[in-house]
């Protein structure tokens, strides 16, 4: 399959109602070029599953000022004052999960797992509607684990298969969303020729990436 494609065929791929991880921690680590086009593209009722909405004019913030998005999964909204307008006003649904879990939750959905078991959010609203464990008399939460249709993901280097490295913490979120994806876009700052990234610094392995969107010029 031909993995190197334009910015613009790649997100038509991405149907109305799509289900999306996209990495980043406010903004880094997230590929900024494939949300301008799906912007650009109107795609519409989208869920969102990802650290955070940014800031307005930021990233996944673009997503939400545009209204392009109906449901998000993240660990806070409270740095996009528009997340939690549109929120309020019922125009958005937004379901948080404390960040760490959220982390596992992808993690779980990447390799297989049934779910995680984790003490964050006993006795809290967290806890309503899920199942609970007691294990050496201490109760865990059972959290389930969450995948996408399509994981968009920001990386440092690709070489020309798809081998993906990632700058310091912005590699984030990027890796697990790689695994819990169906399909994954990824928007490298650089294409390198094959072989001009180490083996041990792949963080994503060429496998897991069906797409490279080119270089800008």
């Amino acid at each position: 399959m031909r993995k190197t494609v334009g910015i613009e065929e790649a997100v038509a791929k991405i149907p109305d109602g799509a289900r999306l991880m996209i990495g980043g921690f406010m903004g880094v680590g997230t590929p900024m070029r494939l949300i301008d086009e799906i912007v650009r593209q109107q795609k519409t009722n989208l869920t969102v599953i990802a650290n955070d909405t940014a800031r307005p004019g930021v990233g996944i913030g673009k997503l939400i000022a545009a209204r392009l998005v109906r449901r998000v999964v993240v660990s806070h909204i409270g740095t996009n004052p528009e997340t939690q307008r549109q929120m309020i006003a019922g125009d958005i649904d937004v379901e948080l999960v404390p960040q760490g879990s959220l982390a596992e939750k992808i993690r779980a959905g990447g390799y297989g797992l049934g779910g995680v078991l984790t003490p964050t959010g006993v006795g809290t609203a967290v806890e309503q509607g899920k199942q609970t464990v007691t294990v050496g008399g201490k109760i865990f939460l059972v959290e389930l684990p969450v995948r996408a249709e399509f994981a968009l993901i920001n990386a440092r280097r690709a070489d020309h298969l798809g081998n993906l490295t990632y700058a310091l913490t912005a590699r984030n979120f990027n890796p697990l969303m790689a695994m819990a994806a169906d399909t994954v876009v990824a928007e490298p700052q650089e294409i390198v020729p094959v072989g001009a990234i180490a083996p041990d610094d792949v963080a994503t392995p060429s496998v897991l990436v069906d797409y490279l969107i080119t270089r800008k010029h």
